[in-house]
């Protein structure tokens, strides 16, 4: 009985996770009409399992073409139930992942204004160079004094191309601390995923992006697979259990019933001889109690304005009166 009452216990806490599990995934694909989808949700796993505890309970009584339409239905319902668990597990995985595929375009955007403060530092520094060319070609035709002039009014432009190589320095540095922290976030997602990377490996030999997603989709199909389908099947086990347990006390009631129904006890003598190979039972004689003597119904005398006949006895009341021989008191009998 407790192992009876236990596997039904069981398959209603997992039927209970499952429809919960399905219904957020069935919510997650029809986002429009959550009330509606958790309501239908709800109802079609209540009667899932009442159609197959009710079908296990009548199969042998109910028509052919009922259990075909309600054993279609409950398939049906599971693998709605299965539809609605991998939409909450993918859905589930994606949100997992969001975050990370966040961090990545972040990161992307960061290299992208690294490369170009370096563009202008690279620019700069090469207009810098050029600058120093035309005052070393100065000196090379021994125009020193020409040159030392013409480094002079290159001071201000000199002056503008080193400010934005290093303002364009700085905010490299603030840009490649912030994408630091950002690959630190990756890396601490990956961790999360690292035991699906190791299935992946295991199973394609290889860990890419691709091969990742593939991993997630087959644990999810077993998990499908499994989730909803055991429920059902342990709540058929339930209820055959809980049949076996109800036959078994009929039969035990049965018995005392047939035990309470004989009115003989057979005692069976210990030595008896046989005749032709069959007992001779004995049965217990019974002896009779012997009636209690009636008081004598002589001296009938009327007593007390009793009307009497000539021999004593009382007209009314046949013999229901006498008088007592030692007191001569006129008594009622009993």
């Amino acid at each position: 009985m407790f192992m009876a009452i236990f596997t039904l216990v069981v398959a209603l806490s997992i039927s209970i996770v499952a429809a919960g599990y399905s219904i957020i995934g069935l919510m997650a694909i029809f986002a429009s009409a959550p009330i509606a989808i958790a309501t239908m949700g709800i109802v079609l796993e209540v009667g899932k399992l009442v159609t197959a505890s009710w079908l296990y309970n009548n199969w042998n009584r109910a028509p052919i073409l009922l259990k075909s339409y309600l054993t279609i239905s409950v398939v049906v319902l599971m693998l709605i139930t299965s539809m609605g668990i991998f939409g909450f597990l993918s859905k589930a995985h994606i949100d997992q992942n969001a975050p990370s595929m966040n961090t990545s375009a972040r990161i992307d955007s960061l290299n992208v204004q690294i490369d170009r403060e370096q563009k202008v530092i690279s620019r700069n520094n090469k207009i810098l160079d050029q600058l120093d060319k035309s005052i070393d070609s100065y000196i090379d035709l021994n125009y020193i004094s020409r040159g030392l002039d013409k480094r002079e009014e290159q001071t201000e432009e000199r002056a503008r191309l080193q400010t934005e190589i290093n303002e364009s320095g700085s905010r490299v540095a603030e840009i490649e601390t912030e994408r630091f922290e950002l690959e630190q976030t990756i890396r601490d997602i990956e961790l999360e995923v690292g035991p699906i990377r190791y299935i992946a490996e295991l199973v394609y030999g290889e860990s890419t992006e691709e091969v990742l997603e593939s991993a997630v989709r087959g644990v999810i199909l077993l998990l499908v697979f499994v989730f909803d389908p055991l429920a059902v099947l342990l709540l058929i086990a339930a209820n055959s259990s809980l049949a076996e347990v109800r036959q078994s006390r009929t039969r035990i009631k049965k018995k005392k019933q047939e035990l309470s129904n004989t009115t003989k006890i057979i005692e069976t003598p210990i030595g008896l001889d046989t005749e032709d190979g069959e007992v001779v039972v004995q049965e217990p004689e019974v002896e009779e109690e012997e009636p209690e003597p009636e008081p004598e119904k002589t001296d009938w005398i009327p007593d007390n304005g009793i009307e009497a006949d000539d021999s004593g006895k009382v007209l009314f009341g046949t013999n229901n009166y006498y008088k007592d021989p030692e007191t001569g008191i006129v008594k009622i009998r009993k």
